[in-house]
């Protein structure tokens, strides 16, 4: 085990954060000077490509094709193609300029009932420290708690707009970024097949009665990414030159008999 714990994403690392965004949430004509500071971080178990044949890693490169040479980070600028080959480039200040003052402010137009959200339209989460002005900080943290709202309003960052949720959280205020409504697709546009026959009351009773018998609170803590663990165990394993076997997924069998599968697994939760 300690072995795939010096493998895990992030092990050992004891940097403190660093905000990567500073700014200031307005409600009226308070102003709350914030810091931003990532909520979450992957630990997804990321691979690099190597060459098969001698074990080097692949590298990418910024290619011009027309003059067939690589190009320096320092001599590229953003182009929109608006035909075949043809593009309108921007300077990096005017792209900024086009962000107005939501560059450096985010305004919150309105107040909604935070659980009115739909999950789906939440994207990344951040929290946002205090920068000076903590009373202002508190006050608006408090309003949030006490109301059960989130504050919606829009800023610009990394050169795109972002729809924003401003929430209390336990202690912190956090900013969650939002999906536009056009970004979401719609249900009703896809081919789904979502079966015909409706399920009789009795089997929907019974399905009720499961889902109340495996109902628990949630903790996060809880669960772990079982499927990372595994791959880096693996790593471990075949880095110490071990055979590893290779296992064929089956996936379960659906039963035609809903009532009599749901019986059952009554019959299991309870025993």
């Amino acid at each position: 085990m300690a072995e795939v714990e010096k493998l895990r994403p992030g092990y050992a690392t004891n940097m403190a954060p660093r905000s990567i965004w500073n700014g200031t949430i307005t409600f009226g004509l308070v102003n709350v000077p914030i810091k931003l500071y990532t909520a979450t971080e992957s630990k997804t178990v990321r691979f690099s490509e190597v060459h098969v044949k001698d074990g080097a890693k692949i590298e990418h490169r910024r290619w011009c094709p027309k003059h067939d040479v690589e190009v320096d980070y320092d001599d590229t600028v953003k182009g929109y193609e608006v035909s075949a080959d043809s593009y309108v480039v921007l300077e990096k200040d005017e792209v900024k300029a086009a962000a107005g003052d939501r560059g450096k402010v985010v305004h919150l137009e309105e107040f909604v009932e935070a659980a009115a959200i739909d999950p789906v339209f939440y994207e990344k989460t951040y929290y946002a420290g205090s920068r000076e002005a903590e009373d202002a900080y508190r006050l608006l943290h408090a309003a949030l708690r006490e109301s059960g709202r989130a504050g919606i309003g829009r800023f610009t960052f990394h050169d795109r707009e972002y729809l924003v949720a401003v929430r209390a959280l336990d202690d912190v205020i956090a900013l969650h970024t939002l999906r536009f409504h056009d970004e979401v697709v719609d249900g009703d546009e896809l081919e789904l097949d979502l079966g015909r026959a409706k399920p009789r009351p009795k089997e929907v009773e019974m399905a009720s009665q499961l889902v109340d018998s495996l109902q628990e609170d949630f903790e996060p803590e809880s669960y772990e990414d079982s499927y990372r663990d595994a791959v880096l165990d693996l790593i471990g394993r075949k880095g110490r030159g071990e055979e590893i076997d290779l296992l064929a997924e089956e996936e379960p069998e659906q039963g035609d008999d809903l009532a009599a599968a749901l019986q059952a697994s009554l019959g299991k939760r309870r025993r």
